[in-house]
C-alpha cells in the first residue's frame, strides 16, 4: 500500500471496537453523504486496524476532496487495479470491498455507529490538539494555543447544509420561531412574537433613563410565562436587582419591600418561572466569564431560556482590542455568539451619547462608542425620557433596527419605578388609557403589623400581576 503521510500516525485506533464495527463505519460513510460531510475533517485512516480499511478510507477522502461526492463501487473497481502489483494488499482490499458491498444498506444501527465513531474522532482530535499545545506552551505562543484548541473543539460539529428553497412544505409548514415574548404587545407584534434562541436584543438609552428597569421587566415577563431567566448585572448588586424584581411582581415600592416580606414571598412562590441573578464588577467580565457561570448552572440542572446582560458596555472583549470602539463592537458580537452557542435569546442595553439626554427620539447616530452594536443586534430599540416626561412617568420607545419587521416606529412608554411598571403602548390607544388609569389608581392600604403606619400597597396593581 502507498504510504499515508498526510495523516497523524500517533493516534489511537478502533481496535477495542472490533473489525465488524470498523466495517460498519465504512459502509455508513459510503451510504450517507451527510455523515461523510459531517466527519470529513476529523477522519484519519490510521484509526483503522488493517491496511485494507486504511486504503478504502484514504480513497474515500481523496475522492470526496476532488469531486465532493461519495465514490461508487464501480470507481473502487477501477482504483483497486492501481495496487494490483502489491498482491497482498490487492487481495485484502478486494475482500474488504466484497464484505462492504454485501453489508451496504443492511445495518439497522447506523445512528449508533455514527455517534460512536464521531465521538471517537472528536476525542482524538482534541487529544492531538492538546499534545500540540504542549510545544506551543513551552514557547509561550498562547494565542496559537487558543486557536488550536478552539479548532479542535469545533471539529466534527454538525454542518447544516441550509434550506432547499424548492421544499415549500418545509418552509411554510415548519414550526414557527420558538420565541420568548417581551410582554409588550406592540413590541411583540413587530418582532414576530419576541426574540428566539440565538438572537440579540439591545435597549439604547442615556444614563438614568431606566435601562435596567426595562431589562428587568423583560426578564419578569418571561418568568410569568414559566421561563428560566439568568440575569447578569454589572452595576447593581444581586440583592438590589432582586428587590427590583420584587417590585415588578408586586407593585410595592423598593424601599417598602422589607416591610412586606410575607406578601412578596406569597407572590414569588406562585410564579411559574425562575431566575438566577449574578453580579460581576464593571469591566471585570467577558463572555467567557458568563459562559463559565452558565456551564456551572447547567451542571446543577439550571437550563436558561433567556439571558439578561445589564449591560454589554460594561464588559470586556475576550480578544485584545486596540481601542474602546473596537472592543465594544467585539463584545456585542461575542454576546450574539453566546446566544447561538447556548441556544437562548439575549437582551442587553447600551449607553447613548450624553447629548441624547433631552432628545425626544433617540436615533442610531446617537449610540455611544461602536456602531457595530447596531450591526450585530437583531432588534434595537431606544428609550427616551426628558424632564417633563419623567414628571408624568412617560417617555418614548423608538425602534431603530428590526430584522423581523418594520422599524422606525415610535411607541409611548409608561414607566413608574415605584410600582415597577414599564409598558410600551400605542399612543392614545385603549391600552394607553388603561395603563394611565392603572398608574393613577387610588392606593389602598393593607393592614400589615410589621409595616410602618404610613405604608401602602397598590392592591389594584397586585391584582393585575398575572393578567399581563
Amino acid at each position: 500500500m502507498e504510504q499515508i503521510t498526510e495523516f497523524d500516525t500517533s493516534v489511537d485506533t478502533l481496535t477495542k471496537n472490533g473489525p465488524t464495527f470498523q466495517t460498519k463505519v465504512i459502509c455508513t460513510l459510503l451510504s450517507s453523504p451527510t455523515f461523510l460531510i459531517h466527519s470529513y475533517d476529523i477522519i484519519n485512516p490510521n484509526y483503522f486496524d488493517n491496511e485494507a480499511s486504511k486504503w478504502v478510507i484514504s480513497f474515500i477522502l481523496r475522492y470526496y476532496d476532488e469531486y465532493r461526492k461519495i465514490p461508487s463501487m464501480d470507481t473502487f473497481s477501477v482504483e483497486i487495479q492501481k495496487v494490483k502489483d502489491n498482491g497482498v494488499l490487492y487481495a485484502s482490499v478486494k475482500e474488504q470491498l466484497r464484505v462492504i458491498y454485501t453489508r451496504m444498506g443492511s445495518d439497522t444501527d447506523a445512528e449508533y455507529i455514527q455517534k460512536e465513531f464521531l465521538d471517537f474522532c472528536k476525542n482524538q482530535t482534541l487529544k492531538s490538539a492538546i499534545l500540540r499545545s504542549v510545544d506551543l506552551l513551552q514557547w509561550g505562543r498562547y494565542p496559537e494555543i487558543k486557536t488550536v484548541i478552539d479548532k479542535a473543539m469545533h471539529a466534527g460539529v454538525s454542518r447544516d447544509l441550509g434550506h432547499d428553497y424548492s421544499n415549500v412544505d418545509e418552509r411554510l409548514l415548519k414550526a414557527p420561531r420558538a420565541v420568548i415574548p417581551t410582554g409588550w404587545r406592540v413590541v411583540d407584534n413587530i418582532i414576530d412574537g419576541g426574540l428566539a434562541p440565538g438572537e440579540l436584543g439591545v435597549i439604547i438609552a442615556p444614563s438614568g433613563i431606566g435601562k435596567s428597569w426595562i431589562l428587568a421587566t423583560i426578564g419578569a415577563n418571561a418568568i410569568r410565562t414559566g421561563k428560566t431567566v439568568v440575569h447578569y448585572t454589572m452595576e447593581l448588586n444581586e440583592h438590589y436587582v432582586g428587590v427590583r424584581y420584587d417590585t415588578i411582581f408586586t407593585g410595592i415600592e423598593p424601599a417598602l419591600i422589607p416591610h412586606h416580606i410575607e406578601d412578596v414571598r406569597d407572590v414569588i412562590n406562585k410564579l411559574p418561572g425562575k431566575i438566577r441573578i449574578k453580579y460581576y464588577p464593571a469591566r471585570g467580565s467577558t463572555v467567557n466569564t458568563l459562559s463559565t457561570h452558565l456551564e456551572n448552572l447547567l451542571m446543577i440542572g439550571v437550563i436558561p431560556d433567556l439571558i439578561i446582560v445589564d449591560y454589554g458596555d460594561l464588559m470586556r472583549s475576550t480578544d485584545k482590542c486596540d481601542n474602546k470602539y473596537e472592543e465594544q463592537g467585539a463584545v456585542y458580537q461575542e454576546l450574539r455568539g453566546m446566544a447561538g452557542e447556548y441556544n437562548v435569546p439575549i437582551w442587553t442595553a447600551s449607553q447613548s451619547q450624553r447629548g441624547a439626554l433631552q432628545d425626544d427620539i433617540i436615533q442610531a447616530d446617537k449610540i455611544a462608542e461602536s456602531y457595530q452594536k447596531i450591526m450585530v443586534a437583531d432588534f434595537v430599540m431606544s428609550a427616551s425620557r426628558n424632564l417633563e416626561d419623567k414628571s408624568r412617568n412617560e417617555g418614548r420607545g423608538h425602534v431603530i433596527k428590526n430584522r423581523f419587521g418594520v422599524d422606525g416606529v415610535t411607541f409611548k412608554m409608561h414607566m413608574h419605578t415605584g410600582m415597577g411598571m414599564v409598558r410600551f403602548v400605542e399612543p392614545n390607544s385603549a391600552e394607553d388609557l388603561q395603563v394611565k388609569q392603572q398608574m393613577g389608581s387610588p392606593v389602598n392600604t393593607l393592614n400589615i403589623s410589621s409595616a410602618p403606619a404610613n405604608t401602602t400597597i397598590n392592591t389594584a396593581f397586585l391584582k393585575t400581576v398575572y393578567r399581563r
